[in-house]
């Protein structure tokens, strides 16, 4: 069974150390999709991991910073990509969620929480 539910989990924190973003995380061994929520003023520190990641949102706004570049905003049907390797940070101006999208280089670092039997 393929289907995804996407209320389910909505406390489970996604990352912990880093980032404070809550929900739901569909991983396999290539790809990670996940409902991130944030809560105003919280966010992710700046970090960097080997996976691009791209981030869409669907309500709220998001400040980022990739790499050395000028802080930028980004609100509903907007999004950020975050390229291998690249520090980035992002910060919740207001309540915000968002879908963020990575492709899993090393799947030993994560476990994996959904797979097709």
């Amino acid at each position: 069974m393929g289907k995804v539910t996407w209320d389910d989990n909505a406390d489970h924190v996604v990352s912990g150390g880093y980032s404070t973003a809550r929900g739901p995380v569909l991983r396999s061994e290539k790809q990670e999709v996940t409902k991130v929520f944030f809560k105003a003023g919280e966010g992710a520190h700046k970090h960097h991991h080997p996976e691009e990641q791209t981030f869409y949102v669907l309500s709220g706004r998001l400040r980022v910073t990739l790499g050395d570049d000028e802080p930028y905003e980004v609100g509903p049907d907007e999004g950020s990509f975050h390229p291998s390797n690249v520090p980035h940070k992002v910060e919740a101006l207001e309540d915000t969620y968002a879908v963020s999208f990575k492709n899993i280089v090393d799947p030993s670092g994560y476990d994996p929480t959904g797979a097709l039997k």
